[in-house]
């Protein structure tokens, strides 16, 4: 007596579920994700053969790999923001120079801080 084996044979599965899931989880988390407003930071480049004037006075900042200068004096990142509270009477313009060398997160952080001080317009050279 011969026992009869019965093969089954497997069922294709529906893409049309697969594709409900895929949907459902997209629109969850469309829904559920938060956007975050990332803060500006006004960058203003110099031009070429734009000429200064001469009531406005000039600060000269650089970002080197040793420190930051500010006229050829290094300050640290912390007393950067005091240096340039001083009185004045005159608009000024802090010119910031990059070294080949300087990350971008750097240049963030010391616009950040130019940012806070009244009176001051900074200008990125290149």
């Amino acid at each position: 007596m011969a026992l009869e084996t019965s093969k089954r044979r497997r069922s294709r599965l529906s893409m049309t579920s697969l594709i409900d899931v895929i949907f459902l989880l997209l629109l969850f988390f469309m829904l559920t994700s938060t956007f975050s407003k990332y803060g500006d930071v006004e960058i203003v480049s110099s031009a070429p053969g734009a000429g200064g004037s001469s009531d406005v006075e000039q600060v000269f900042l650089s970002l080197k790999p040793s420190g930051i200068l500010l006229n050829a004096e290094v300050v640290t990142l912390d007393s950067l923001k005091e240096r340039l509270k001083k009185p004045h009477d005159k608009e000024r313009i802090v010119l910031v120079s990059l070294s080949n060398a300087t990350k971008s997160q750097e240049l963030v952080d010391v616009l950040a801080v130019l940012r806070d001080v009244p009176g001051l317009q900074p200008m990125v050279l290149q």
